[in-house]
């Protein structure tokens, strides 16, 4: 069991990382693993960020006053390999890449994208940008006070509807994804042939029945705590036809206003 939270947290978008970030000794007190990317290899994951990164910070600029009559606050990303410190805690690179709502930046562990592409055939620059854009969709959560709603009501439920919400605000956050990917073609970004298919590839690779299943050899439901390869998917779809963030609503969450 053990294995297959680590499992899934490496590789799945956490959506509050106190939740599984620990305190650590930063005293060296465990070596930092090397990391499998040269640097050519982490010098051209870092420029798709950065690009991933600035068109989705003019595209949400322009969703949240068109769509919303609010101003979009910019979150800055942060990248790292073996572990990092943050408003959150400490991250090993166990963790992968994640969003920290206290001080709104986005964490993204180079070798992450590695594991992505050489252990679940998730590859190509679009299936990084759905990574990047999921984890962004968060910090759009926090701008709106979704994700501090779901932290508040998570502590007055029971654990397997604490994992409910936790499904429907990463699903939330897919469609988010969807959103931009669905604006990105109007932007500077312009979506080429296959790039939907390879954010969809991640997005399948990397449900908890999937993932459950490849680490344990079947699936606990009341467990899943991001959903399933297809629900992703399909959140993620909803979101690119429509372009809309109200398409991204969800029964269990509080309607965007």
């Amino acid at each position: 069991i053990g294995l297959v939270i680590v499992v899934v947290l490496a590789l799945v978008m956490g959506v509050d990382p106190t939740q599984f970030i620990t305190g650590s000794d930063l005293s060296g007190g465990s070596a930092v693993p090397a990391s499998q990317l040269s640097r050519t290899e982490q010098d051209l994951l870092a420029d798709n960020a950065s690009l991933v990164l600035g068109d989705s910070e003019k595209t949400w600029s322009v969703i949240f006053e068109d769509q919303l009559g609010k101003t979009y606050v910019k979150p800055t990303l942060v990248l790292f390999t073996g572990g990092v410190d943050s408003a959150c805690g400490y991250a090993s690179s166990a963790v992968g890449p994640f969003y920290c709502p206290g001080d709104q930046k986005v964490y993204l562990d180079l070798d992450f994208f590695y594991e992505l592409k050489h252990n679940y055939g998730a590859s190509g620059d679009f299936a990084q940008a759905y990574v990047i854009t999921h984890e962004l969709g968060h910090h759009v959560q926090t701008l709106l006070g979704t994700s501090q709603y779901v932290n508040r009501k998570s502590q007055q439920v029971s654990e397997t509807d604490s994992n409910k919400l936790s499904v429907a605000l990463e699903l939330q956050a897919d469609c988010y994804s969807g959103v931009w990917a669905n604006r990105a073609q109007y932007q500077d970004l312009i979506l080429e042939k296959g790039d939907v298919e390879e954010a969809l590839g991640a997005a399948n690779a990397i449900g908890d029945d999937t993932l459950q299943k490849q680490a344990q050899g079947y699936v606990v439901p009341d467990s899943f705590t991001h959903g399933t390869s297809a629900e992703r998917v399909q959140w993620f779809r909803k979101g690119l036809d429509s372009g809309q963030v109200s398409a991204c609503e969800s029964p269990l969450l509080p309607a965007v206003t």
